[in-house]
């Protein structure tokens, strides 16, 4: 492939594996912006090579389960969720909800390992592999606040921005800047960050962030979540100093895993560190100034 197939290849994977029951060749098209011949070309060849299958003849096409295995396969090698997972299932027995594991990857966050005890009623169970907004979780603001506010907010920027007033995200979701930031300084004090009715209506969430232990550096984020009728925001700010401790303990196991060296790789040396003392605060102003307003642009 070309790199312009190489790239209208990789966005038609990512839009089919937002659509598990298939969709037709027109419909990936104008979703794409990509001419139906064109278009019809790449899925031919992602069909040879095995990542793509046609349901019937002028049928919806959808992922086989390739990517999948090629995915399950690097975690199962790079040791990540063979020593997070016992955590994780501690966590889920002794909250009674969701336990999961997100890991840092160059300016994303994608949660890959979970535990999930609650088997009725009520339950908060996504999928995996998806990528955390930064901006409106309790795992994203447990990352955000381990960055200075410039380098937080130029991510939350780069992700899209804030919320807006009619989107489908709770009534505590930061609309603004002073919002935003006002969540990460509370964060920062506490060692760990709650949050509940944002990203998801009536869900709760407490997170605290993964740090290498010789560094500091964030490799991942350990949160737990569930309806917020159970999570109440006593039994968050009880679990959070018990998060705090499996983090620590996380990641002093996780420090060898191959995948986190790597994560660590591509992140470098320079991680922004968290926000400046107050003393420098009128010095960094015009640059948070100039973030903030990015933010709000996106």
């Amino acid at each position: 492939m070309t790199t312009g197939a190489l790239n209208r290849g990789l966005a038609i994977l990512e839009l089919l594996a937002a659509n598990a029951p298939g969709l037709p060749v027109r419909e990936i098209a104008g979703s794409l912006k990509i001419p139906p011949s064109a278009t019809h070309r790449i899925l031919s060849e992602l069909a040879q090579y095995g990542y793509v299958h046609q349901e019937r003849q002028h049928g919806e096409y959808s992922l086989t389960m390739k990517l999948c295995s090629l995915g399950l396969s690097q975690l199962s090698r790079s040791g990540v969720v063979d020593v997070a997972q016992p955590v994780l299932d501690r966590l889920a027995r002794l909250s009674g909800e969701l336990a999961r594991l997100g890991i840092v990857d160059g300016e994303q966050l994608i949660w890959v390992a979970k535990a999930q005890v609650a088997t009725t009623g009520l339950r908060f169970d996504p999928d995996m592999g998806g990528i955390a907004p930064l901006f409106c979780t309790a795992s994203g603001h447990a990352w955000l606040s381990c960055l200075s506010d410039e380098e937080a907010l130029r991510l939350v920027a780069k992700q899209g921005g804030l919320g807006r007033p009619g989107d489908d995200y709770g009534e505590n979701t930061p609309r603004t800047v002073v919002e935003l930031l006002r969540h990460l300084h509370r964060t920062r004090t506490r060692g760990y960050s709650i949050l509940a009715e944002a990203v998801h209506i009536g869900i709760a969430a407490v997170a605290a962030p993964v740090r290498h232990p010789a560094t500091g550096q964030v490799l991942g984020v350990l949160a737990i979540a569930g309806p917020h009728v159970r999570l109440t925001d006593r039994i968050l700010a009880r679990l959070g100093p018990v998060l705090v401790q499996a983090a620590s303990e996380l990641g002093i196991a996780q420090a060898g895993s191959p995948l986190l060296r790597q994560a660590i790789a591509r992140a470098g040396a320079a991680v922004p560190p968290a926000s400046p003392p107050k003393s420098k605060w009128r010095r960094n102003s015009r640059r948070r100034a100039a973030t903030a307003a990015a933010v709000k642009a996106s």
